[in-house]
């Protein structure tokens, strides 16, 4: 589905991040992690066609420079922190945004049976149905970042870039968001990759995971063996390892 090969970006001519190559398939889900300032974000907005790259970054086989935004939009949605900027629509009204590409009849005419059906198909699966009619102002950080993944999944992507969600969320729902995402990649065979602080988090999700230091690949492949005690404390200078903690593990306990 996305193949990066040998590619590198950054800003005013200078890289940021150099030479990577990756490959995610149909189903898959990366992580991306790495200490502030390693490339993170940047590699994330080049894959979203928001940065111009060299190298090679193909969605389908058709390099990602070449395709309109449109239909980037309608490969692509990105998943990111809480704004604290937004309109006061409806949590209905929020979620139906996201069928605004796959709208024969455009943004501002009556949604069709497809589309309504989608969008109540993406609230229950966030469980948002009870409060479809609220004001989004309305609703806590939890509920609000459910709205806006509902909204991802409305879009009908075939790969979700997530960019820190789970930043300013409680630990209830950090979890739930990334078991939303895994039922969603799993159910959907659809992919997401996701920028990471929080390296419990990024090892539930993904299948593989791509460490960085300094716009550098520290590692890359598979979760199991590619976060160990010996990559993380080159990359964070640090014994992070010993400061770990599962967080699915105590939520299950506390359950």
């Amino acid at each position: 589905m996305l193949r990066i090969e040998n590619a590198a970006m950054g800003y005013n001519g200078i890289d940021v991040v150099k030479n990577i190559s990756l490959e995610v398939k149909s189903g898959e889900n990366l992580c991306i992690i790495g200490p502030n300032g390693c490339g993170k974000t940047t590699l994330l907005k080049a894959i979203g066609g928001l940065l111009d790259y060299s190298g090679n970054i193909k969605l389908d086989n058709k390099e990602i420079k070449h395709f309109k935004r449109n239909e980037i939009a309608k490969k692509l949605a990105i998943l990111s922190q809480i704004s604290s900027i937004y309109f006061s629509y409806t949590v209905y009204e929020t979620v139906m945004l996201g069928r605004y590409l796959q709208m024969k009849s455009g943004m501002f005419n009556t949604p069709s049976k497809i589309d309504v059906e989608m969008v109540e198909e993406c609230l229950e699966r966030v469980g948002l149905q009870d409060v479809k009619e609220r004001q989004i102002t309305s609703l806590s950080g939890g509920q609000l970042q459910r709205v806006f993944l509902a909204r991802t999944f409305a879009q009908e992507p075939d790969i979700i870039l997530l960019d820190e969600p789970t930043n300013h969320l409680d630990l209830k729902h950090q979890i739930e968001l990334v078991e939303y995402l895994k039922e969603w990649s799993q159910k959907e065979n659809k992919s997401a990759i996701g920028v990471f602080h929080d390296i419990n988090l990024a090892i539930q999700l993904a299948d593989n995971a791509l460490i960085l230091k300094e716009g550098n690949v520290v590692k890359y492949g598979d979760v199991s063996t590619s976060i160990t005690g010996e990559v993380l404390e080159s990359v964070y200078g640090m014994d992070v390892k010993g400061f770990m903690v599962n967080s699915f593990e105590i939520w299950n306990k506390l359950k």
